[in-house]
């Protein structure tokens, strides 16, 4: 009876052992099969793919590269619990482990696809005009809608109902609303800069609070890159309250100063410096031809002033400076050949002479003078 019961044993044990030993083996098969796909079989895949096809293929298949990776894992996981001995509930619970992998592994893939590079992509390939400061706001609502999609059909193949947590959600929305009503205020006004569109990524703008190029918007904010390379974030209510200026948007860009010369200028010459200078406007290719002034405008208080006004056809301000200062150094080479001079700020002070006394002041004088200074004076 003994030697029968520990036969039994001994048996049991050893097709268990054996069991776990063929787990092992096809999980370490998978892990080799990954292993062989991720760097012979794909990496063919790709290269064939930027040989033959697009960069915009090329960029599906990267992307999908890490969830088929993970794949190979949850495969081999699922066919060596199958090779055990599971009761009936244990085998439900595998397959319900397996569904809410297939659904990770969809949404992983999927949320990678809404990456904003891929996105401008897709959108390009479908010949879809978008604006720029629209791909991520949609790119990070598609990624939302990909991670609560993917959470709620992972919840009910795991046997939770979500109708009472929406009807929940219903119910306490007005509770979130006045709890979050700053966060929703941002999050309208976001919606308000976006559909209004008075700036894009990429764009020079200045508000009163801040000046900068926009690098991002989202949901809440908005992300300014200032001229100091300090990252300024903004709430989207406060910058949708504000007047903003976008200085990408110029068609040209305006240069207006006063030359002042010196009043000793003859009339002659400053009226030939007027003139040259105006020439030499009108002759620059990278000054704008509509709109040219240049005029012997006004008496300053120490300088005669000529009104310098014009445009630059370019608005990018490296380039706008280089004009500037080939004008500027044109228009001193022009003053130096009148001989003129630029005025600098001066006063004069004119002193009158000191006051002489009279003899009637004198004698006054005298007649003021104590009894004893007068006995004095006649000794």
């Amino acid at each position: 009876m003994f030697e029968e019961l520990l036969m039994i044993i001994t048996t049991r044990v050893a097709a268990w052992w054996r069991e776990i030993a063929a787990a092992v083996f096809v999980f370490v098969f998978f892990l080799l099969l990954r292993r062989f796909f991720t760097r012979y079989i794909f990496k063919v895949i790709l290269k064939l793919t930027r040989k033959y096809g697009s960069e915009l293929d090329a960029g599906f298949l990267a992307v999908f590269e890490a969830p088929l990776r993970t794949l190979f894992v949850v495969l081999g996981v699922y066919f060596a619990l199958m090779i055990l001995p599971l009761t009936p509930l244990q085998n439900m619970l595998v397959l319900r482990f397996l569904r809410a992998s297939y659904i990770i592994l969809i949404a992983w893939a999927l949320y990678s696809l809404a990456g904003i590079l891929l996105f401008e992509e897709i959108t390009k390939k479908l010949g879809l005009e978008i604006d720029r400061i629209l791909i991520p706001f949609f790119s990070k609502l598609v990624k939302f809608v990909i991670i609560a999609l993917a959470l709620s059909i992972i919840a009910q193949e795991w046997g939770y109902e979500i109708s009472g947590l929406i009807a929940g959600l219903g119910l306490g929305g007005l509770a979130v609303a006045l709890a979050a009503k700053d966060a929703l205020s941002n999050i309208f006004g976001g919606v308000v800069i976006i559909t209004d569109k008075p700036f894009t990524i990429g764009d020079w703008i200045a508000t009163p609070s801040v000046e900068g190029t926009v690098e991002d918007i989202t949901f809440r904010s908005t992300k300014i890159r200032g001229f100091a390379h300090a990252l300024i974030t903004v709430p989207n209510a406060k910058l949708a309250d504000e007047p903003i200026t976008n200085w990408t948007r110029m068609g040209k860009r305006r240069v207006s100063f006063h030359l002042g010369v010196s009043y000793t200028t003859p009339v002659a010459k400053l009226k030939k410096c007027v003139q040259q200078i105006r020439e030499l406007l009108e002759n620059h290719p990278g000054v704008h031809k509509e709109t040219i002034f240049v005029r012997f405008d006004r008496f300053g208080e120490s300088s005669l002033d000529i009104f310098i006004y014009f445009f630059t056809i370019t608005t990018k301000w490296g380039e706008f400076l280089e004009i500037k200062e080939e004008i500027n150094f044109k228009t001193m080479e022009i003053l130096q050949e009148e001989g003129v001079t630029i005025a600098l700020p001066s006063r004069s002070l004119y002193l009158e002479p000191p006051l002489q006394m009279g003899p009637s002041l004198q004698h006054t004088d005298k007649t003021n003078q104590e009894p004893g200074d007068r006995s004095k004076e006649s000794e």
